[in-house]
């Protein structure tokens, strides 16, 4: 057997041991290549682990394929080259102009993956992102490019984790695994048919028809993102206080996630006639937390802040470097009752003003903050007044 052959068979044991191939999707990873689409504003992502003759992914958004064959992998020479790869157009790319996905669906145009290599050494697969347009990404894109391929790298390895103490008949290991099972085969339930209908209504989109069924097609999309959304949101919001929250580590500037909770919620704030403002930081605060988990927490704030600010009102979003490392939210909206602090990070707890106002949500965004906070070393706080309110995120130094 040659060296490379035996490399290869290394590399495939490796991937294999992790137990994710052909089973439902890691809600997590699922989770970082739509944070991916936000940060890199592409249509599609995807976490992509390439087996013997095919890339499977693990995680996507924007891709109709559970899988395809690796004649026509992006991501499989990704990994041969063990490092960053970026196409800028791909029509024009001499290795991978003639790809039946390039000069048919979905016409990628640009291309940018980032390996994902275990602790091992062994290269799993790769963490892309895929547009229909050309592009091309800077160096702090090229940066955050890795960082989110680490934080793959890291789920899968607390994937791997997990199976080595259920083999070992850790009882909570066994427990925590069927929920994440829940968790992940609900979330695959009810997010492939609003996909799939999402998919035919993008379609028709495309298709010349009168105007009164074209007008009917943005509402249906927008309400079935809301559906996915509200999912997600629900299963985060209520899972078990005795079940720990996992984190993986990696280095991250907070301007990084300040700016992927900004575009997660700028629609919003325009629908709502709200001016969302990101405050420039004057130097980087970077930070060791999990960027997926961090990220949504900061985006609750956010949505928080918008929802309960009147048209016309302002929020500000801010990085603040000390004493402990902070993320600040301050709006100019109606305040909190002092009678209503007390309670406002239980969960599904909403005060009368969202009430009586019929603002959306079910009261669980503000105790998902504090659990990724409190997971994290820190801890989120509020103070209010006749001015608005200031939501303060901050982590552990």
């Amino acid at each position: 057997m040659t060296t490379h052959a035996h490399d290869e068979d290394a590399r495939l044991a490796a991937l294999h041991s992790y137990g994710v191939l052909d089973g439902p999707r890691p809600a997590a990873l699922d989770e970082l290549t739509r944070l991916a689409s936000s940060i890199f504003d592409t249509p599609m992502s995807a976490v992509s682990l390439v087996d013997r003759d095919r890339q499977w992914f693990a995680g996507t958004t924007g891709l109709a394929d559970a899988e395809t064959p690796l004649d026509v992998s992006f991501c499989a020479r990704t990994i041969t080259d063990r490092r960053q790869l970026v196409v800028p157009d791909a029509r024009t790319d001499p290795h991978f102009h003639s790809y039946r996905n390039v000069t048919g669906d979905p016409h990628i145009r640009f291309y940018a993956g980032s390996p994902l290599v275990d602790e091992d050494g062994h290269a799993l697969g790769a963490l892309c992102v895929i547009d229909d347009r050309p592009g091309d990404l800077g160096p702090r894109q090229r940066e955050a490019l890795d960082t989110l391929a680490a934080q793959a790298v890291g789920h899968l390895s607390l994937l791997r984790n997990r199976i080595l103490l259920t083999e070992l008949g850790d009882e909570l290991a066994r427990a925590t695994q069927r929920e994440e099972d829940l968790i992940a085969t609900v979330s695959h339930e009810l997010r492939t048919p609003v996909a799939a209908i999402q998919g035919y209504l993008e379609l028709l989109a495309e298709e010349e028809q009168p105007a009164a069924y074209a007008q009917l097609v943005e509402p249906i999309q927008r309400n079935g993102e809301r559906l996915i959304r509200m999912v997600d949101h629900l299963l985060t919001g209520t899972r078990p206080a005795h079940a720990p929250s996992e984190l993986h580590r990696t280095q991250v500037d907070l301007a990084m996630v300040v700016e992927a909770a900004w575009r997660a919620c700028r629609a919003l704030a325009e629908q709502r006639a709200v001016a969302l403002t990101v405050v420039p930081a004057p130097a980087q605060v970077v930070v060791r937390a999990d960027v997926t988990q961090l990220t949504h927490a900061v985006q609750q704030l956010v949505r928080n802040a918008v929802l309960f600010t009147p048209p016309g009102g302002d929020v500000t979003v801010s990085v603040v470097a000390g004493p402990a490392p902070t993320v600040e939210v301050a709006d100019t909206g109606v305040g909190v009752p002092a009678d209503e602090l007390p309670y406002l990070f239980q969960r599904f707890y909403r005060g009368r003003h969202a009430r009586q106002q019929a603002v959306p949500g079910v009261g669980l965004g503000l105790h998902i903050a504090r659990q990724v906070a409190a997971a994290h070393g820190g801890n989120v706080t509020l103070s209010s007044g006749v001015t608005g309110t200031t939501a303060r995120l901050s982590l552990a130094g």
